[in-house]
């Protein structure tokens, strides 16, 4: 009887080991891929459904740069600050604050009455100019004839200069303040006076309204032409002396968009503040023009100082596995089967989506897997 109960147990246990037996080999049938200590084998439906590539060792350029920051600027020529000569009252000012404005373009009035005594002392000192002229070419007449006395004539000559100075200085006054002498002489005097743009460009800030006094101190508005705008860059000491006119910038708006700018060193800064002991770097942008960027913006650079030809691959094939970098390298291929070996490398410098190798056992004509690689190596 013992022995039927045991007959029983040992054909239960065959049949189960059978069973696991089977359903082990149908889940390794169902794997797409398998693994051995020195490689992994991919079939070619998994191969093409994961878009998996494959990329040959190039030869990539590697900078060494230096990172910096710094702003959106413009040069001084291309800035203009409207102030007047003279202090008064806003009577007419339409701008708004980005505004186009073009050079010779009205901006805005100002009236004082003040403008109306300098164009009357003006027109009398012309008036009084004729006069004085008339006298003092006819006391040199009569002094060369011996007629009239040198003390005459010299005090007519001393009027007749003093009066001519005066004169030339009001007018001067009177075109400072973009009054024309000319409609004055007419008898044309006003009380308002109008300030032009000098420059193209936008306007960037407006400091008074209608009806508000302004001082010949006061900056009105400013007028910014962004036509050729440039970039200005703090450098620390330690890093200035390996930059050079010329060198290459590469620059991003972090707070506007991802998108990677050209520029080139254009002056090097010469001074070192004290303070923070940082100097400036002047840049000039490449096709300026075809940018809309705003005067202030904060900018991340890196300026190249020197650059390398080395071995590279994609980004997208190393693997950090275990305080080790590696890719896997075709090793063979048949029409079902794609065999990859893991080898370890040692990488240096990353550029534009390429790695640098420095060390590793590769071959020119090695085939490396790019996309996939780093989600095969960790299943």
């Amino acid at each position: 009887m013992k022995n039927i109960i045991y007959t029983l147990i040992l054909s239960t246990l065959i049949i189960i080991m059978g069973s696991c037996s089977k359903s082990s080999g149908n889940i390794k049938a169902e794997n797409s891929h398998s693994k051995s200590d020195n490689g992994t084998t991919v079939t070619k439906a998994q191969f093409e459904s994961s878009k998996m590539k494959l990329e040959n060792i190039t030869e990539q350029r590697f900078p060494t740069t230096i990172k910096v920051t710094g702003m959106i600027d413009a040069p001084p020529q291309s800035v203009e600050i409207i102030s007047s000569f003279s202090g008064g009252y806003i009577k007419k000012s339409a701008l708004l604050i980005g505004d186009k404005v073009k050079k010779g373009q009205a901006l805005v009035t100002i009236e004082n009455p003040d403008f109306i005594e300098l164009q009357q002392e003006y027109l009398e000192t012309v008036e009084q100019l004729a006069y004085l002229k008339s006298e003092y070419e006819r006391q040199k007449i009569l002094f060369e004839e011996k007629i009239s006395s040198q003390k005459n004539y010299l005090k007519a000559e001393s009027e007749y200069k003093k009066n001519l100075a005066i004169a030339s200085g009001a007018r001067k006054k009177l075109q400072m303040l973009n009054i024309n002498p000319k409609d004055v002489e007419q008898g044309n005097i006003t009380s308002v006076i109008t300030l032009y743009a000098s420059i193209n460009g936008n306007i960037t800030e407006i400091n008074a309204s209608k009806g508000a006094y302004v001082s010949p101190a006061d900056i009105i508005m400013e007028i910014v032409n962004t036509e050729h705008i440039h970039i200005e860059l703090t450098v620390f000491e330690k890093n200035l002396l390996q930059i050079k006119e010329g060198q290459k910038i590469k620059f991003k708006i972090p707070e506007a968009t991802d998108t990677i700018f050209d520029a080139e060193v254009h002056l090097v800064g010469t001074s070192i503040d004290k303070m923070t002991r940082t100097s400036t770097i002047h840049g000039h942008l490449h096709d300026d023009e075809k940018h809309n960027f705003a005067i202030g913006m904060f900018i991340d650079a890196e300026i190249e100082i020197s650059s390398n030809q080395s071995k590279a691959i994609s980004e997208n094939a190393i693997i950090e596995n275990d305080d080790e970098t590696v890719i896997l390298v075709l090793k063979s291929f048949n029409d079902e089967l794609y065999s990859f070996e893991t080898v370890s490398v040692t990488i240096g410098k990353k550029h534009n989506g390429f790695v640098e190798i420095i060390s590793g056992n590769l071959k020119p004509t090695d085939k490396i897997l790019t996309n996939g690689a780093y989600a095969l190596i960790m299943d």
